[in-house]
Parts: structure tokens; sequence; C-alpha cells
């Protein structure tokens, strides 16, 4: 599974897109992160593991507490693909956007 992959299958659940938001100002340990979902810690790990498998988080160990941030270098890899596609997708736009203008 390619990295670009990874990356997609990981914000493809509304749960991992909302923990990215939420980390996206600030750290916080994973039962702070766990605090609004009606889930278990467990499942809220999972999550995590995703989240940190594609590497957009990052998660350590300090004392007895886990902390979560955001792993700016993930993002990276869905940058490069987005724009791998981009001339692509503003090709196709744009022929379908003549043919939706039909002839003058």
């Amino acid at each position: 599974m390619s990295d670009a992959h990874k990356v997609l299958q990981a914000l493809g659940d509304a749960t991992r897109r909302d923990m990215v938001e939420r980390l996206t100002d600030t750290a916080m340990s994973v039962s702070a992160l766990a605090a609004p979902y009606d889930m278990t810690l467990t499942a809220v790990g999972q999550h995590l593991a995703i989240l940190e498998a594609a590497g957009l988080v990052k998660t350590e160990k300090i004392g007895r507490v886990r902390s979560c941030s955001l792993n700016p270098a993930g993002f990276a890899v869905l940058d490069i693909w987005t724009k791998a596609r981009r001339s692509t997708w503003e090709r196709r736009l744009d022929a379908l956007g003549d043919i939706l203008d039909g002839p003058s």
C-alpha cells in the first residue's frame, strides 16, 4: 500500500478527520482527544494507530500520559499526490466546460 493510499484511507473516516482537526492547534493527551467521542479508549487507540501508520499523527509517552500531535511531514505525501493529478483534473474539467458551453 502506497503512502498516499494510507493517508487517504486514514482521512476517509469522519472520526479520524475530526481528530486531525482537533490536533491542528495543539497537542493533547489521548484521553483529552477521546473525550468527545462515544467510544472506548481502545477504539480511539485504533484510530490513532491508523493515523500514526499513515504518518499524520505522532504519539509519545511523557511520564504516564500519552500525548498526540500532528506530523506535518505526513501531509506532504497528500500534497505531492494532489499536485501530481492536478493538471489531469484541470484538463478534464476544461473539456467538460467546453462540452457544457456547447457550440457558440
